[in-house]
Order: structure tokens, then C-alpha cells, then sequence
């Protein structure tokens, strides 16, 4: 019999205290909600006007204080001036987030590096070493020269010439465009003599594009003119009309021989279109030269560098670092600072630079490839890829050139001030000029990013650049259509606009600036001993074999021994913002942050009471819910004692009798009233109720559920023949047999 009162009384603690805990937390939340307000109230009109008489911030405190009239008129003072606190933020913080820099010039002076100066031959290779090579195609440049420029028929030299290797000319031909008729041009090829107007190619029957971006003119006359179906020959030069020169020296590319789809590509003067043509077909021939091959065909720095000397220090060949380069053959490297220290110069002038006489070989340049004669050099910093092309200057032979050299040092602001880089690692263009070991440089990036469009479209790599890994050079045997998408690549304002937005500029960059000067070198009074000592020395011969077309003589030094440093700092800052927009909200408001704070404070305010007025909703509409789910009310904690402990009990089904018609209970002891113990739901519970009578249903329950359990200890000590009472419930000890015992 002990152990069922002794689970009645562990579940009724077990009930309360849950109930209990959890009303406590709701109510506690709720009371934590209310402290947080500042207010007087908790309505948004409250907290507004509550706001307006303790606010610092000038013109609210005069709305709620002053008449109507005034009352409307600080009003719309305050919005506007608020309105115009705003918009001048607005601009503050845009020019802010611009990001822009200002740029300053310092002029300092310190021990300076020396730069390091690139010499090349403005030829590439010797015309002895490869000659073999090209045969043929002279061969087929100076065909095609002799029959354009021929001005009669039948005069030229091809009768008695070696036949002509055609298939090398019809992979990349020169061709003449007649345009007599502009709307439908004629395309001749110079070596087919037959032509009529019915075998010709026109550029709108095929499809052909003729392209004037590089557009010239050749005027001069053609051996052989096609009229209908006659083949005439074309009036003499002295005789032709400015009608009559109406004829282009194009070069023909196509997708593949023999396909329609081709293009022209015109220039402005013959000497441009041969020059070009013979670039792209010795590209083609030199490409599957091996590199070392092509090294070996180039001018040797014994035999390019007569004499070096350095300040007062002499020098020679040995201290030139030599590197291939595709535009100019050998190129020999000064200072470098790849396997020793950079040299430092010690002072400005001629006489502390570096001085050096090259040998160019004018005698055995390449006829058709480079048309000028020379020594071509650039400035670079230590561990940078020269790039000669785009920076580098010509020295022109028989001259003394003088170079000073001024250094600008570019110091620019990273992201997010301005797109550039450190050292190229953020840039998501492979550098293909890291196997020189070389410094990361925006021309290496573009070169890269072409070099990699080259690959990915056209199959095969460029010979002007380097490749990558896996990749061969372009040549028009294992690649017919290469001239043909390297030129549409070329011309590509999107493909070159996608290598632009990929690369960066480096946030750290030397420039030197020079000034050059000339004088004819050496003199015709010292030209006699000088070509003898300088000959002696090279060739060990008495004999002069260097003469005035082939000699350069180079002074390059610092010109100032100071350096300007051009820095980049940023425009506005934090401290800037901070104070501009203080600034405006004093004067126009006459706030401070103080008064941010208070705005802030009832904005808070604002969100917790939209919290707790959720809160109130969602409890009534949970309470409606349960009042349309259970109409009648809940069963007592009586009720639900007795259904647990008399097995004779059944609770009263809806729809039975009512409560004033129930049957009266059965003899013995009555069923204990426990309405006592009912605790106050939470959904009556108002905000603002004491804390007293908040937890008051709470501590009486708990009081009459100890009571209850002493009393039920002391009957099980007495017996079973005792009746227990007590203020809140008397308790039977239940009849199993549906009897009660007195």
C-alpha cells in the first residue's frame, strides 16, 4: 500500500515543479523585456514622446513642448535638416568607399643600383649560319619582287632560273588586289600568268574578307592586267594615271590551303607586305629549329662585344649573362643580379657609367628580315625579362650614342585602392617567363595570356613567345591554318581586352628615364688607328676588317646622382570619414555621438516592444485555438488523482449528464477536493502584475503538496484505520474492492 502512494507523491512533485519552472521562465523573460525599456511606457507613442524630452539633439524637444503653429514648423525643420544630415553622409561615405589615392613626389638621394643594360644585334642571326634555310624562300621573294616591279613582260630572269618551290609560296602567298571596281575587287596571284576575269577570285564570290586595318596601296603597275578574258600588260609607270594605280600588295591566310575562308591583309607601302610575309614564313622554317641550333646561328658575345669598362674597372664579355631572345637572336645582359650582387654606382656622370664597343656585322644581315641596322638596348631593374620590342632603343651604327639615365621609383597602393600586384601571385595567368627565373612584369602577363589563347585555339604556340609545357611551335606543316588564327587572334579586341582584365601592373616598379645623344664615332682623323687596334684585338690580324657601318660605341651612366620616388597615398581615411561626418551632424543637428547612442537606444526599444506585442499575439492565438479544440473545461488535479489511485473511478464522457444531475458518490469517505492545488495559467497573467501575486498559485501549491506528503507518511506510521484531514484535501486510503475503510 506504501507504493502507490509513494508514485502519487513523485509524480504530483514532479507536475508542479515543472509547472511551475516553466511559468517562471516566461514570467522572468517577460519581466527582462520590460527592465530593458527606458521608457515611461510601452506603447511606440510612449517611447517616442519619451524620446523627444530627454533626447541632447536639438529640435525634438521643441515639438512636443511648443504650440501647435510652432509645433508644426520645428517639425519640418527637423526632418529637413535630418533629411540633409543624411544626404551629406550619403556623399561622405561614397567617396569613402572610392578608394581613391593622391600621388606625391619625393626627390631623394642615396647610393643607387646601377641598371641592367640588354645589348642585342638588331639582326638575329647571322645570313652565313642560315642561309640554307631560307634559300628557297629568297628565292621566292625576289620572283615575286622582279614580276611586280617588271614594267614590261618577258624581261624578267624566271626562263633561266631554277624552278620555283610553289607549294612553300601557296601555303602563305602574296597577292594583288586590282580595285577598279570597288564593289567587286579582283584578287590576281603573281605567279599565274593566265588569268581571266572567269578564273579569278573575287572577294564577294568566295566570301573573302579583304582587311584594311593595316590597309596600303601598292602603286605601282602589275606585268600583267586581266580584261574580260584577255591578259594585257599594263602601262608603263611614267604613263600611268593615278586611275590606273588602283592595285594592293595583300597577304593571302586561309583556315587551310585551298579553302575559301581567307583573309587579306593589306599595308600601306610593298616594303611592309614583303617584310611581313617574310616574317611569317621564316617563322614557320626557324620554329623547327632547335633551340640550341638557333643559339649557335646567332651573333657570339666575343664577337659582338670588342671592349667593356666599367667606372674604372675593365670588363669583357664574361660579365654579360647571354639569353635567347625570338625578335633579336643572342642578347648579352649587364648586371643582371641573377648569380652575383647588383653593381652600385658611385657617382653621376660619363665617366663612372659603362662604356662598351659593339661589333654589329652589318655585312652579313638578313636582306629580306631586318631592314634596319643597328644595336638595339633597354634599361631594366635586376631579375626582370628585357622586353626589347616594346622598351628598347635603337643605337645607330658609326655613331658614339651617350644614354643618362634618371630613376623613377612607382610606389602604388594595393587593393582596394588600385587592381595590382606584389609578385604576380594573384594573377590567374600562368607566367611562361618564370623559366628565365625572372620577376613577375604586366608585358610577361600579356605575352602569357596571348601565348595560352594561342594553344587553346589555334593548337600550337607562337615562336615569339614561350611555350608551355607539352606544346610545339606553329609551322605551316603540321599547322596549314596557323598564320591564319594567330592573325584573327591578333586582331581580337576580345580576346585582347580578356588578357588586359586578367593582368596586373606590379605595386612596385623602377623606371629609367634617359636622354640620348649622338656624334659620329670615330672621327675621320682617328677612323685609320681605331679600326686597327680594334681589328688587331678581335682578329689577331693586321688586316682592318671593321669599318664605320658596323662599329657603336656606348656611354650609359647616371645623368643625376638623385632618384624620385612617386608614392601613392590614400585620399580619404578613417579619421577623414569619422570627422566629416561629425562635422555635418553638428552642424546641421547640433548632435554628437552621444546622440547616435540615444537614437540607437530607442530603436532597441522599438524592437522589443514589436517582440513582446508578438509575443501577446501568438499566446491569444494559441489560446483560441485550444478553446475551439476543447470547448469544455480541463479536468481538475482531483479529477486526474482519482482516475490514477480507483481503479472504480471513470471520468464523465461528453454528453452525459450534467454536473447539477450527477449521481451522488459512493458510501464511505468522499473523493478529496483538490482544487486548491490548481495553479494560475500563465495566459491570465498580465505585464505588469506583481511579482507577489505572479508566483503566489505557485508557492500555495507547493505548500500543499508538502503537507499532503507529511500527512500521508504519518498514516502509513498510524495504520490503516486512520482518517487523515487537513485545510487543502482529506485522503482516504482507497478500497480495492470499492470500499472505503473507516
Amino acid at each position: 500500500m506504501a507504493q502507490p502512494v509513494l508514485l502519487l507523491r513523485a509524480g504530483l512533485m514532479s507536475f508542479l515543479l515543472l509547472t511551475g519552472s516553466s511559468m517562471n521562465l516566461k514570467k522572468y523573460l517577460v519581466r527582462a523585456l520590460h527592465r530593458l525599456q527606458k521608457g515611461p511606457g510601452y506603447t511606440y507613442k510612449e517611447l517616442l514622446v519619451w524620446y523627444c524630452d530627454n533626447t541632447n539633439t536639438h529640435g525634438p524637444k521643441r515639438i512636443i513642448k511648443e504650440g501647435p503653429k510652432k509645433k508644426l514648423i520645428w517639425f519640418f525643420l527637423t526632418l529637413l535638416f535630418a533629411s540633409l544630415v543624411f544626404w551629406q553622409w550619403g556623399i561622405l561615405i561614397n567617396t569613402y568607399l572610392s578608394y581613391n589615392v593622391t600621388s606625391s613626389l619625393s626627390i631623394g638621394f642615396k647610393t643607387m643600383k646601377f641598371p641592367a643594360v640588354t645589348v642585342c644585334n638588331a639582326n638575329p642571326f647571322k645570313y652565313s649560319e642560315v642561309k640554307h634555310l631560307l634559300k628557297e624562300l629568297d628565292r621566292l621573294i625576289e620572283a615575286a619582287l622582279e614580276r611586280i616591279l617588271q614594267p614590261t613582260p618577258g624581261n624578267g630572269s624566271e626562263n633561266v632560273s631554277p624552278p620555283l618551290d610553289l607549294e612553300l609560296w601557296n601555303q602563305i602567298p602574296l597577292v594583288l588586289i586590282d580595285e577598279h571596281d570597288k564593289d567587286n575587287p579582283i584578287i590576281l596571284d603573281i605567279f599565274e600568268t593566265n588569268q581571266t576575269a572567269g578564273g579569278n577570285e573575287t572577294a564577294m564570290g568566295k566570301e573573302t574578307s579583304v582587311s584594311n586595318d593595316t590597309a596600303w596601296s601598292y602603286q605601282s603597275s602589275v606585268d600583267n592586267k586581266t580584261t574580260g578574258n584577255e591578259t594585257t600588260a599594263p602601262p608603263t609607270p611614267a604613263n600611268m594615271t593615278s586611275e590606273e594605280k588602283k592595285y594592293k600588295l595583300a597577304v593571302k591566310l586561309c583556315s587551310h590551303q585551298g579553302s575559301d575562308n581567307c583573309t587579306y591583309r593589306n599595308f600601306t607601302s610593298a616594303a611592309q607586305a614583303v617584310t611581313e610575309w617574310y616574317i611569317l614564313q621564316s617563322t614557320s622554317i626557324l620554329s623547327k629549329v632547335p633551340l640550341h641550333e638557333r643559339i649557335r646561328m646567332g651573333y657570339q658575345a666575343e664577337d659582338m662585344i670588342l671592349a667593356c669598362l666599367y667606372g674604372a674597372e675593365p670588363c669583357n664579355y664574361k660579365n654579360f649573362t647571354q639569353i635567347y631572345h625570338p625578335d633579336h637572336g643572342n642578347c648579352y645582359i649587364f648586371n643582371w643580379g641573377m648569380d652575383e650582387e647588383a653593381l652600385n654606382s658611385s657617382n653621376p656622370g660619363a665617366e663612372f657609367g659603362l662604356k662598351l664597343i659593339l661589333d654589329i656585322s652589318q655585312q652579313d644581315y638578313i636582306p629580306y628580315l631586318s631592314s634596319a641596322a643597328g644595336a638595339r638596348l633597354m634599361l631594366h631593374q635586376q631579375k626582370s625579362f628585357p622586353f626589347l620590342k616594346d622598351q628598347g632603343i635603337y643605337a645607330m651604327a658609326g655613331t658614339e650614342t651617350s644614354i643618362g639615365v634618371l630613376v623613377d621609383e612607382l610606389e602604388r597602393m594595393g587593393y582596394p585602392y588600385s587592381d595590382c600586384t606584389m609578385n604576380g601571385s594573384d594573377v590567374p595567368v600562368k607566367n611562361l617567363y618564370s623559366q628565365y627565373n625572372t620577376s613577375y612584369s604586366i608585358q610577361a602577363c600579356l605575352r602569357s595570356c596571348f601565348q595560352n589563347h594561342m594553344v587553346e585555339i589555334c593548337g600550337c604556340g607562337h615562336y615569339m613567345f614561350p611555350l608551355p609545357e607539352g606544346v610545339s611551335y606553329c609551322n605551316n606543316e603540321d599547322n596549314p591554318g596557323w598564320a591564319y588564327c594567330y592573325s584573327s587572334l591578333r586582331s581580337s579586341i576580345k580576346q585582347r581586352q580578356i588578357c588586359i582584365d586578367s593582368c596586373k601592373e606590379t605595386c612596385n616598379d623602377t623606371q629609367y628615364k634617359m636622354t640620348i645623344s649622338m656624334a659620329d664615332w670615330p672621327s675621320e682623323a682617328s677612323e685609320d688607328w681605331i679600326f686597327h687596334i680594334l681589328s688587331y684585338e678581335r682578329d689577331m690580324s693586321t688586316n682592318v676588317t671593321l669599318d664605320r657601318n658596323g662599329i657603336i660605341k656606348l656611354n650609359i651612366y647616371f645623368q643625376e646622382y638623385n632618384y624620385r620616388t612617386i608614392s601613392e597615398s590614400a585620399a580619404t581615411t578613417i579619421v577623414w570619414l569619422l570627422s566629416s561626418l561629425g562635422g555635418q551632424f553638428g552642424f546641421w543637428m547640433g548632435g554628437s555621438v552621444l546622440c547616435l547612442i540615444e537614437f540607437g537606444e530607442i530603436i532597441i526599444d522599438s524592437l522589443w516592444i514589436t517582440i513582446i506585442n508578438v509575443i501577446g499575439w501568438c499566446k491569444g492565438l494559441k489560446q483560441r485555438r485550444a478553446q475551439a479544440r476543447y470547448p469544455d473545461a480541463p479536468p481538475t488535479v482531483s479529477e486526474l488523482v482519482e482516475a490514477h489511485t480507483n481503479l472504480g473511478f471513470q471520468h464523465e464522457a461528453t454528453g452525459a449528464l450534467p454536473r447539477d444531475e450527477a449521481l451522488p458518490p459512493e458510501p464511505g469517505t468522499p473523493p478529496p477536493n483538490y482544487d486548491s492545488l490548481r495553479v494560475q495559467p500563465l495566459d491570465v497573467l498580465s505585464p505588469d502584475s506583481d511579482a507577489e501575486t505572479d508566483t503566489l498559485g505557485c508557492r500555495d501549491g507547493a505548500q500543499h503538496v508538502l503537507q499532503l506528503c507529511h500527512t500521508m507518511d504519518q498514516s502509513l506510521a498510524m495504520g490503516p484505520k486512520l482518517i487523515l484531514t487537513s485545510e487543502a484535501a482529506e485522503f482516504p486510503f482507497p478500497n480495492y474492492n470499492g470500499n472505503s475503510k473507516n
